[in-house]
């Protein structure tokens, strides 16, 4: 948060607009397949807006509707499909140029060269002709700056959760614009400073796995507490969340290639499912969850170079053994790794995060 000193006290403050829901569709030009998105964006803001706080002066600050209407113009104008990660940078970017410190209305500086590189024109998501290749260009100009007295955003902090719409495939082929809703999310943090630093996290909402076999849990800890037996055949569930940051640190260390952000989504959760289920034929034996946990995370830093830690949340569901008797009949139910109560609370809660280590110069 932003930080000041007020009366003797330290005061921090952001602002800005939660839970702006976003549909968005794209048509392609031939009629055919359409692409879906469905998109809840929020929005803090890092300012000098202090006296809104303190003596009842709005003059410096952005009303969270205009963020709200911001959300909806800057979609409109992405003619091509793009990740939720490159709509976050481009909304982050806009926050933190779009608004200067002094003067009146007039044409930006983006009017007159509208991309970081001196390519022309475009839009994000629109691609230029460099060597025969295309290459994807992240532009955030507009055509006007209206310019707000004193007004200074250092920072823009945009979140994005992806609702999961996956599309239907009728007698074995894709439809062109039939989608079903699936389970996991996905997610994105983008913060962006007016200095042009940037930081990206990508990940996983609502990962819920689940193996009837291979995993146990014994050998730990026994106290007068303690009445749970070990184990080396057990049910294990859990709902994954997931999140990776990026290492680069500035726009210009993003990779160019289209796709880039939605193919490492894809690729990361289908090497965490992997590594929790084992080979298809016999699987792999877990024996905790915070082993799993760390496999799993060690994976993914070893395939994906460009990720630099991840976070795992694998809270243990339990599926307890049903034992039935009565007085009468001692084995109503007499459990054999077949009959159990779903449960989803308490759970057990395992969560860890994994870093590349950074070389020291």
């Amino acid at each position: 948060m932003a930080s000041e000193k007020v009366d003797g006290f330290a005061f921090e403050q952001r602002h800005g607009k939660a839970r702006v829901r976003l549909g968005r569709v794209w048509r392609s030009l031939s009629g055919g397949r359409h692409n879906f998105v469905e998109w809840t964006v929020g929005i803090n803001l890092l300012s000098n807006c202090l006296a809104a706080y303190v003596r009842d002066d709005n003059s410096n600050i952005v009303a969270t509707d205009s963020m709200k209407n911001t959300v909806y113009a800057k979609a409109k104008e992405c003619t091509q499909q793009i990740s939720m990660e490159e709509f976050a940078i481009l909304l982050a970017k806009h926050f933190t140029s779009f608004y200067e410190q002094e003067g009146q209305p007039e044409a930006s500086e983006s009017s007159k060269k509208t991309s970081f590189k001196e390519e022309g024109p475009l839009r994000i998501g629109s691609f230029s002709e460099v060597d025969g290749n295309s290459k994807r260009i992240l532009d955030i100009g507009c055509p006007f700056s209206f310019k707000k007295s004193l007004l200074d955003v250092t920072t823009a902090i945009i979140t994005i959760v992806e609702k999961p719409w996956e599309r239907v495939y009728v007698d074995g082929q894709p439809h062109d614009h039939g989608f079903k809703l699936g389970s996991e999310a996905h997610t994105t943090e983008v913060i962006v400073e007016k200095s042009g630093a940037l930081h990206v996290t990508s990940g996983i909402q609502g990962l819920a796995l689940l193996k009837t076999t291979q995993s146990g849990f014994e050998k730990f800890v026994r106290d007068k507490y303690t009445a749970l037996p070990d184990t080396q055949e057990r049910m294990v569930a859990t709902e994954v969340t997931a999140s990776w940051k990026y290492p680069f640190e500035t726009l210009s260390g993003i990779p160019l290639q289209p796709s880039y952000f939605t193919e490492t989504y894809l690729d990361v959760k289908r090497v965490l499912v992997e590594t929790f289920f084992g080979p298809s034929r016999g699987g792999v034996y877990s024996p905790s969850v915070q082993n799993t946990l760390y496999q799993m995370a060690t994976t993914v830093l070893n395939r994906f170079p460009d990720i630099s830690s991840i976070q795992l949340k694998m809270p243990n569901i339990h599926f307890l053994p049903v034992n039935i008797s009565s007085k009468d009949n001692p084995a109503i139910v007499k459990f054999d790794n077949d009959v159990y109560l779903p449960t989803s609370e308490p759970h057990g809660s395992i969560e860890a995060t994994l870093s590349r280590m950074r070389a020291k110069m």
